[in-house]
């Protein structure tokens, strides 16, 4: 095995390793700029007002002080609004993996074993490009009487049409005549969709599971518009407000005297990495599936 290595290293051409070289550098490249700003971040986080303001600060802190994060973490409105993101998150994910599983599955099959199959996919791909507008669906959300409850933040995208796509053409990967046997042994349709194709599509699962926490971590912009109540808004909304007006109205003098010691800068920098974490704490566990979840989710039309 190590002279088949070695011996494959001699009959590289110049022109191949030139070709790994250059890869090897441009990927390099894009992983720094991935990584630098988020380590520049941490950096202002833990630094000093003074050499913050200054623009000292690089990618190393300078004035070493965790008080921007005693002044999120004590905070109860900053707790409230993560409890809510947290539950959001759990809650949407789950009802959007639910409602994928349920359309994905019939979907997946021929024309000939579900008659219209054409219409109906097109029935829910035209939502890609055409929706009803934030105006109607607010009011839909608004008559529903869902304003300034968590169901305002899960329910509008309930069913998102993207990760329908993927989970259409994974179960499409799945060859029928496993279905055809568990039929045959008296297994029904729901029971064939838990038993069989769930289980053997883990990486379409895990690539989508991720798709939507994300999506429900970061959504702000529902949160303003929906809660009207400020112990139910999302982390993120919570956040943008504290970044825009940085509100007062609940500061005691133990708050004020703090903040005179941080900087606007040091205190959003703190923020985003706190609202980051959860989801770096969740991608290392399916990053394995994550790969092959796009790949075969994505071959076929």
């Amino acid at each position: 095995m190590i002279k088949e290595q070695e011996n494959r290293k001699r009959k590289l051409s110049p022109g191949r390793r030139m070709f790994i070289v250059i890869n090897i550098i441009v990927l390099t490249l894009v992983a720094l700029t991935c990584i630098l700003p988020f380590v520049y971040l941490v950096a202002v986080s833990f630094s000093d007002k003074v050499y913050v303001e200054a623009g000292r600060v690089s990618f190393w802190p300078m004035g070493f002080n965790t008080l921007a994060y005693q002044y999120l973490i004590t905070k109860r409105a900053f707790w409230n609004a993560f409890l809510v993101s947290i539950k959001r998150t759990i809650l949407g994910t789950l009802i959007n993996l639910t409602i994928i599983f349920l359309t994905a599955y019939p979907l997946s099959k021929s024309n000939y074993r579900l008659c219209f199959r054409n219409i109906y996919v097109w029935f829910f791909f035209i939502t890609m490009l055409i929706s009803g507008g934030m105006i109607p669906t607010y009011v839909l959300v608004n008559s529903l009487g869902l304003r300034d409850t968590i169901w305002a933040l899960v329910l509008p995208g309930a069913l998102p049409i993207f990760n329908l796509v993927l989970m259409i053409n994974f179960f499409q990967e799945i060859p029928s005549d496993l279905e055809d046997a568990a039929m045959i042994d008296g297994a029904g349709r729901v029971r064939t969709l838990v038993s069989i194709y769930i289980p053997l599509s883990k990486p379409a699962v895990a690539t989508i599971s991720l798709f939507c926490m994300v999506n429900h971590w970061n959504a702000w912009f529902d949160g303003v518009i929906y809660m009207r109540t400020a112990s139910k808004v999302p982390l993120q909304t919570y956040l943008r407000s504290i970044i825009l007006k940085m509100d007062m109205t609940e500061m005691t003098g133990d708050d004020y005297s703090l903040l005179q010691l941080l900087s606007n800068q040091t205190v959003r920098a703190a923020q985003i990495i706190v609202a980051v974490i959860p989801i770096l704490m969740v991608y290392p566990f399916l990053q394995k599936y994550f790969v092959k979840g796009i790949t075969l989710g994505g071959v076929k039309g």
